[in-house]
């Protein structure tokens, strides 16, 4: 239905090419025309109703209202959060914790109190799991440390000696934890005394490395003990042996065709 316009309406008799012109249209009807008026009710001019209102006015707000879906949920231990069907990732150290989710057309924004701790694209397919690959380095990095760990209290329980091994190791070797699983790889194939031995050897010799313990272990291994004289615990058991007398019937007949 169309609008009734009056003669100084600001669309009667307009005619626009494109809707950007528009707003520079109003801006020009508004201060040539709308404000300028006498108002029909208040018998005044809206420009001057305006320099009286505006101390009255409260500041717009500096934030654009926010229009995202909030839900608050759990973190999984996977640190994931789920939104339709999909699954977003969170930084790993927030597993199990609780965060709020704020979904818009576009992102998604995962807080832990009033922190944002992740952003996402939205997806819209279905059953996707969406992961930043930052997210789990933090978890990766706790894994590694504690298998180093383990690796390091494995090899001082090698030797009394360990500790100082491992400490020349340091100050000798570029990536000392290769050598310390090489040594605790030998241990399980030669024995734990035999390493213990060769790290005592190498901190005299002041050879640090997988590679020193590995020969002297290997040469040690095909050193054979002199072999000493047989000995008979029970000698008369032994040499009192009664063996059948010889059958020598079958030689009496060949001497008689003789």
């Amino acid at each position: 239905m169309p609008l009734a316009m009056s003669k100084r309406n600001f669309l009667n008799g307009a005619d626009f090419l494109d809707f950007s012109a528009v707003n520079p249209a109003a801006q020009v009807w508004l201060a040539t025309i709308a404000n300028v008026r006498l108002h029909g009710e208040t018998h005044r001019r809206p420009v001057d109703l305006f320099q009286e209102e505006r101390p009255l006015l409260w500041p717009l707000n500096p934030h654009p209202y926010d229009i995202g879906r909030i839900t608050s949920q759990r973190a999984s231990k996977q640190f994931r959060v789920a939104l339709d069907s999909n699954h977003y990732s969170v930084p790993a150290e927030y597993a199990c914790q609780r965060v709020t989710l704020k979904a818009y057309s576009d992102r998604v924004c995962i807080y832990h109190q009033d922190k944002l701790i992740a952003r996402h694209v939205r997806s819209y397919d279905r059953r996707q799991d969406i992961e930043d690959p930052d997210h789990p380095k933090a978890l990766l990095a706790q894994r590694r440390n504690a298998r180093e760990q383990r690796l390091l209290m494995r090899f001082l329980s090698l030797s009394r000696q360990a500790q100082a091994y491992y400490e020349g190791l340091e100050q000798r070797r570029v990536n000392p934890r290769h050598h310390l699983r090489k040594i605790v790889a030998l241990s399980e194939i030669y024995g734990v005394d035999a390493v213990d031995r060769a790290i005592q050897d190498g901190i005299a010799f002041a050879a640090y490395s997988c590679e020193y313990i590995a020969n002297i272990l290997e040469m040690r291994a095909r050193d054979t003990t002199e072999p000493s004289a047989l000995q008979l615990t029970r000698r008369q058991d032994l040499l009192d042996i009664e063996i059948d007398p010889p059958d020598l019937s079958l030689y009496e007949g060949h001497g008689d065709e003789h």
